[in-house]
């Protein structure tokens, strides 16, 4: 099942408990990175470039739902009429 993504106007929001702020999200990776390493062989990402990201669960923390996410409004996000 897709996941909705939040974006600039948009945020998630658990449909079972309306939990707005805390969820486990489950996603899978491809980037590259360049890894600096120091004289002792300590690595450091000093530059990370996402090639793909896709969201494969979301969880909220209040209530264990998985997968009860929709999208709702930011606060502020819609301007009212007459209002710039």
């Amino acid at each position: 099942m897709p996941v909705p993504q939040p974006t600039d106007t948009t945020r998630w929001r658990c449909t079972l408990c309306g939990n707005l702020t805390r969820f486990d999200v489950t996603r899978s990776t491809r980037v590259v990175e360049y890894v600096h390493l120091d004289l002792a062989g300590e690595p450091k990402v000093e530059e990370r470039e996402v090639l793909s990201e896709d969201v494969e669960s979301v969880r909220c923390r209040w209530c264990n739902a998985v997968d009860r996410i929709e999208l709702v409004d930011r606060p502020g996000s819609d301007q009212e009429p007459g209002r710039a």
